[in-house]
């Protein structure tokens, strides 16, 4: 965690004041209802003593009234109080969820390195729900912590011995209480992040559940998602051990002093220091305290979980960025000029290269890895560790991420798909916000990289909507539908990574034709091992050993043996 970043105790402190007012208000509110709860059993003693004792009708009427507004108030005050409390846990964890997607979504990245994507989404859910719940439970202690202070006065005005009794007991059971749920906070913490893992690996498992059963692997895919989730259980099941061992042990720690207090009382009263109605009253408060001392071992439990979640939190928005800021932006009506000068990063060693503006390149790289990392590069998914790349002469990494995408696509090989029409899946790539000019871009995007050819097959042409990642389509006629999303984003310059490897050979050669025509006086870059895509390029760059090693045109190359193995095997 880089110095200064957050802790889980800042994500706990910003909760608890971006909700200060709705947990202020329905502190308020709590305490007063626990402040009437502990006043009807003195009220109950008062009509023993002063009404039933003398045997006074109209005492009693009006005792009996208080206490029926006492009900009244308290009834009216919970009510309110819950509604308050219950929003103001929804609209924390709503925050941490947008401020963790706004993590996430960071054009500088960082943030998903060594997660899951569904580790990712238990932090957004149960994480984010966990910790917004300590401002729910912030108002329910300071009402259990008031009740504990009126039945203290309550029991000082009935005997002072009593009273003390209470006032000094509370701390130091307060304290114990809070030692108590260390174990669970470091237990809920290890579950948590086994919850975390296994629903990553659930994802992981599902989204490639295709290519598992084409593999016949369903066996070892269950095997390791069996063992995933055992760690979970495990985990789960010490954690509610901790915590049942924490309620348990606090709630016997709470019974041994409420009992006291009722002693007590009876030894006063037995030697006629309180009257009967006083008795009456200081065990219905010794066992009215019972509900504010769970109230207090709720909320210390919920702190300690939510503690355990915030630390994962603030570990996700204290990631350090993927590549360095920049504010810079490339100039409009640039050429989409790209040079690298000596770059390094993973298996790239030293590359030059110099991707003239207006041109079709291509890119063999022998090791897929290099292609990779030369990809990360071009988008800024990751800075060289060496080198320079510039676009029209300005660093990449003086740019800002977000502009410098707004000139760059870089177009993955494992480009997803959503789950929309076919038609909304390449609008989502379309500059522009008119409608005449995404019709446009649209149009020209499906016919180059023959995705209309798909719609016609499909039931309701291109309105036909497709399945979550596109399954319903063939893997051909999902990357045909990702081309033209990449081509209908119409960027000055587009990097396209192995966008044929699934299509038939006469198709493949079709968009190799039409995709030097849409693209024509824009910047293009083909890292492919495609015959067919290498063959319309104006220049072929072969990376071998993580250096540019070969160039030339491809029927120039043809002549070069780690060419033919790469291209033409």
């Amino acid at each position: 965690m880089p110095a200064g970043g957050p802790t889980g105790g800042h994500v706990l402190r910003k909760v608890i004041r971006g909700e200060r007012r709705r947990v202020a208000a329905a502190s308020l509110l709590g305490m007063t209802h626990q402040a009437c709860e502990a006043l009807v059993p003195v009220v109950i003693g008062v009509i023993i003593d002063d009404a039933v004792a003398t045997g006074s009708s109209g005492t009693l009427l009006r005792w009996l009234t208080v206490l029926a507004v006492l009900f009244l108030v308290l009834s009216t005050c919970y009510r309110t109080s819950a509604r308050i409390t219950e929003g103001a846990g929804e609209h924390a964890a709503h925050k941490l969820r947008l401020e963790l997607a706004a993590r996430v979504l960071d054009p500088r990245g960082g943030a998903d390195d060594g997660r899951l994507p569904g580790a990712l989404s238990s932090i957004a859910t149960n994480d984010a729900r966990r910790v917004g719940s300590v401002a729910t439970v912030m108002s329910y202690g300071l009402s259990a912590i008031a009740a504990l202070a009126v039945s203290a006065v309550a029991l000082l005005r009935i005997s002072v011995p009593l009273g003390l009794l209470v006032l000094l007991g509370i701390p130091p059971l307060l304290w114990l209480g809070h030692r108590i749920s260390r174990p669970l906070e470091r237990r809920s913490e290890t579950e948590q992040e086994r919850a975390a893992h296994a629903s990553g690996v659930a994802a992981d498992l599902v989204s490639g559940l295709r290519v598992l059963k084409g593999m016949g692997a369903e066996s070892a895919a269950v095997a390791r998602y069996r063992a995933t989730s055992r760690e979970s259980l495990a985990a789960a099941l010490r954690a509610a051990r901790s915590r049942a061992g924490h309620e348990g042990a606090v709630l016997a720690l709470t019974g041994v002093f409420i009992a006291g207090i009722g002693l007590v009382g009876a030894y006063l009263a037995m030697r006629g220091d309180i009257s009967i109605g006083e008795l009456v009253a200081a065990v219905g408060l010794a066992q009215f305290l019972l509900g504010p001392f769970q109230l207090l071992t709720y909320v210390n439990a919920e702190f300690a979980q939510g503690r355990a979640s915030a630390r994962r939190i603030a570990e996700v928005l204290a990631a350090p960025a993927a590549v360095a800021g920049g504010d810079a932006a490339p100039a409009d009506g640039a050429s989409g000029h790209i040079r690298l000068r000596g770059v390094s990063l993973g298996a790239l060693r030293s590359v030059d290269l110099d991707i003239r503006p207006g041109s079709v390149t291509g890119i063999v790289a022998r090791d897929p890895a290099a292609a990779g990392d030369l990809l990360r590069c071009l988008s800024r998914e990751a800075d060289p560790a060496g080198g320079v790349i510039e676009l029209d002469g300005m660093p990449l990494t003086g740019l800002h991420p977000d502009e410098l995408r707004r000139h760059v696509l870089v177009a993955h090989h494992n480009a997803e798909l959503f789950e929309s029409s076919l038609l909304d899946n390449v609008r989502a790539g379309a500059a522009g916000d008119g409608p005449e000019v995404d019709a446009s871009a649209v149009d020209g995007a499906l016919h180059a990289s023959a995705a209309d050819e798909v719609a016609r097959l499909l039931p309701d042409g291109e309105d036909t909507v497709l399945a979550e990642r596109g399954r319903s389509l063939s893997g051909g006629q999902r990357q045909r539908v990702a081309l033209a999303r990449a081509l209908a984003a119409d960027r000055r310059i587009l990097v396209l990574h192995d966008p044929t490897t699934a299509v038939d050979t006469v198709t493949e050669s079709r968009i190799a034709a039409r995709l030097r025509d849409a693209r024509r006086g824009r910047t293009t870059v083909l890292v492919t091992t495609s015959p067919a895509l290498l063959a319309t390029a104006d220049r072929v760059v072969v990376l071998d050993q993580g250096v540019a090693a070969a160039e030339g045109r491809h029927d120039e190359l043809t002549a070069d043996e780690t060419y033919r193995a790469v291209v033409l095997a």
